[in-house]
């Protein structure tokens, strides 16, 4: 099983949250937590304006995710549990993946006035290109098209509850793997940050793969220092015998 944090995505155009050059860097996180992105417009769409940025690039699947998307065709791989919302392991080939952060790929109906970080929409969702459109011919805060409530990306936001049903799903993997791979993750944000801990309480062998130093580290049976997208595709291949 992999467990995959936004390192891995870097090398692909996106910058992650935190290191410099990153999208907090640029963006004030205090301005998108769920309270607010649900009180005020403007956040809306500054939030609707973060998310075409994100977009902007258009990044593709690099090695390493191409690397994971082989390790599974190849019966190796059971699920890739992610935290990141790009959807590049899907764009590489991955066919398990567990998006625990959801994904910026889709918008969802969150309900009028939902508060306590609970999106309470109706089951509207569509591709993110949807808001864009909108925005694009004059809607500047666009409305669920079928209860006229709030919509936002298909994220979890600072303050917003977790979806529960991908955190059960891989909490459920993470029992049963007999190795995990964590990739490009600070192994810092919770509940996330908790499945590499169960996969180890499980009797898993834990291998890190990260830049820089993780809490895990001292848990772990095998940590390398590296970029994932050098450092994987030869990994595998050697997993693979080629």
């Amino acid at each position: 099983m992999a467990f995959t944090g936004a390192g891995i995505s870097t090398e692909s155009g996106i910058p992650d949250f935190r290191s410099p050059g990153g999208v907090w860097t640029r963006y004030d996180p205090r301005d998108f937590t769920f309270d607010r992105y649900v009180d005020s417009a403007e956040v809306r769409r500054n939030s609707w304006a973060m998310r075409r940025e994100f977009f902007a690039a258009a990044p593709e699947p690099n090695a390493a995710h191409r690397a994971l998307a082989e390790l599974e065709r190849e019966g190796r791989l059971t699920a890739v549990i992610t935290q990141n919302i790009d959807g590049l392991h899907q764009a590489a080939g991955s066919r398990n993946v567990i998006e625990v952060h959801g994904t910026a790929r889709e918008v969802m109906c969150i309900g009028d006035h939902p508060r306590a970080g609970i999106a309470e929409g109706c089951d509207f969702r569509a591709p993110t290109t949807w808001a864009f459109e909108r925005i694009d011919a004059g809607d500047d805060d666009p409305r669920c098209p079928r209860c006229d409530g709030l919509v936002k990306s298909a994220t979890v936001s600072f303050g917003q509850a977790m979806f529960p049903e991908p955190l059960e799903v891989a909490a459920q993997h993470a029992t049963t793997a007999e190795l995990l791979l964590t990739i490009g993750s600070s192994l810092q944000v919770y509940p996330a940050a908790g499945i590499p801990e169960a996969a180890k309480r499980a009797g898993a062998a834990l291998a890190i793969l990260n830049d820089e130093a993780t809490p895990f580290d001292r848990i772990a049976d095998v940590v390398v220092r590296g970029r994932a997208g050098e450092v994987l595709p030869t990994a595998v291949a050697t997993a693979l015998g080629r």
